[in-house]
């Protein structure tokens, strides 16, 4: 990816495809290989892992057969007779041995097998008793009724469904298998399978895709509990580091990434909303054509907003930073679990080749230009960027003028614009205001200090027969003005009339 200072973000179609130069689209989680060049990559690798593996374990045999024919010889030489405790030792040891042996005959063993004839709902849900494991079987149970319709009418359907459930039933019991071991497990399955159908069908492609398609749908649907997000990998750590870091990059708007999208056009804006909806529904959907169904009408949203805006067909320089805008503005739920599942368990030549395989490709470039996303990106200085990262800043919106600015869209946005400036200037009389009061705080207890200093020398400055005058004195002198109460005539005494 590059950046260039007018553009925006510019990607070079040659650097969707294959690294190897196959032809078809790579994928980052494979290193920039297409699924087939990353399987015989693999391959080497594990065939070259397994010489080495052979080369260590026959010098290791070698060293351990000189090691006991040096002890042997040794041994040859010392006498042979066994001291009495070292008997009574080894005898101890046989009696526990047999003890032991006797005591498993009467303990049920936890990794016994299920029966052949269980039905596979009992294999591959441990709890049915849960909501979860209801759903998951119904889910299940409708898929492997469409499978066997639509396999009814073909001669070898019966053969495809045994295989089909064969090999789901096996994979219950590879659970704590590595998730790459899971997908090899799958992808090599998928080959096979795809291999013989190519032979029944003589070549029909589109028959096969078809079959295909179906297989992967009843598998998928009965193994997505045990192969999504398995606890094996770091998969559920990598959703919240992306979660995280988009919802640090909210700041980030359609002109810093120079995406060619008018949303105040309510055509346009229509578009936006149901793509940011279709990458969101993609964590609903079980089977990995699913999912990229959900991405394909994301994008195909996407095309038809830049058309609508640009009113000319759109570029893949006007899609992928349109693309990475809607995941951020969507952040869409455990999106990296999302992009291993269909990396790992959809049929490989669905990400080779077609829209599917175009789009998911530029979904997986948008994420990782999100998780290396700087300033430079955004044409932004490295510390700008670090104070809009901190929140210390926020991006400044332009104002809308021209002949669109009378839209009732236009007028809310100028509106809310007018709204933030008069919200950041009472934040700045609030501070004004603030330290007001703190100054008149200081001023306050300066002034009841020198209040207090002046009482206390007012205080000292007279004796203390002074300030304490006797109560008798205060009482006749407050008597000496009631002169007139001496002249009052004398009360009245009660009477008691008789009858």
């Amino acid at each position: 990816m590059m950046m260039s200072q007018r553009r925006g973000i510019h990607l070079d179609q040659s650097e969707l495809l294959c690294t190897k130069g196959c032809g078809f689209y790579g994928n980052t989680g494979w290193q920039g290989l297409c699924s087939k060049c990353w399987r015989e990559e693999n391959q080497k690798e594990k065939q070259k892992q397994i010489q080495e593996d052979w080369a260590l374990a026959e010098r290791l045999q070698k060293e351990e057969e000189e090691a006991y024919a040096s002890r042997h010889q040794k041994a040859q030489l010392q006498p042979t007779i066994t001291p009495f405790s070292k008997f009574e030792e080894r005898k101890t040891k046989e009696k526990s041995s047999k003890v032991n042996t006797v005591t498993k005959f009467f303990i049920p063993s936890s990794k016994t097998p299920l029966k052949k004839d269980a039905p596979l709902e009992a294999q591959s849900s441990p709890s049915p008793s849960s909501s979860a494991s209801r759903h998951s079987s119904v889910d299940s149970d409708h898929a492997t009724r469409e499978f066997i319709d639509y396999l009814k009418p073909l001669k070898s359907g019966r053969e495809i469904f045994k295989q089909c459930r064969a090999f789901t039933e096996s994979m219950v019991y590879k659970r704590d298998m590595a998730a790459d071991e899971l997908s090899e497990c799958v992808q090599d399955f998928y080959q096979n399978l795809s291999d013989r159908l190519h032979t029944q069908f003589k070549g029909s492609s589109e028959h096969v895709e078809s079959v295909m398609d179906q297989v992967e749908k009843y598998m998928m649907t009965r193994l997505y509990k045990e192969v999504f997000c398995p606890e094996s990998t770091d998969d559920e750590k990598k959703d919240l580091a992306i979660q995280k870091r988009i919802r640090a990059l909210h700041w980030v708007t359609i002109e810093m990434l120079c995406v060619p999208v008018d949303e105040e056009i309510a055509e346009v804006s229509d578009s936006v909303v149901k793509a940011i909806t279709d990458v969101i529904e993609m964590d609903s959907k079980c089977v990995p054509k699913e999912k990229l169904a959900c991405i394909t009408r994301c994008s195909k949203h996407i095309f038809n907003a830049i058309k609508i805006t640009k009113k000319e067909a759109a570029s893949a320089d006007d899609f992928l930073p349109t693309l990475i805008y809607i995941v951020l503005k969507a952040n869409p739920p455990r999106l990296q679990s999302n992009i291993q599942y269909i990396t790992r368990f959809s049929n490989p030549s669905r990400l080779m080749t077609g829209e599917d395989g175009y789009y998911f490709t530029n979904l997986c470039c948008a994420v990782a230009f999100i998780e290396k996303l700087d300033g430079q990106s955004l044409n932004l200085s490295s510390e700008e960027f670090e104070l809009h990262m901190t929140g210390q800043a926020s991006p400044q919106r332009p104002q809308a003028t021209g002949a669109s600015s009378g839209s009732p869209g236009n007028g809310a946005l100028r509106q809310g614009h007018q709204h933030v400036e008069l919200l950041a200037g009472l934040g700045e009389r609030q501070e004004q205001i603030m330290e007001k009061a703190r100054r008149l705080e200081s001023d306050l207890i300066d002034w009841t200090d020198e209040v207090e200093q002046k009482v206390q020398s007012v205080l000292e400055s007279f004796p203390p027969e002074a300030q304490n005058p006797p109560a008798t004195a205060a009482a006749s002198a407050i008597d000496s003005d009631n002169v007139e109460n001496e002249q009052l005539p004398p009360p009245l005494q009660p009477q008691v009339f008789a009858g």
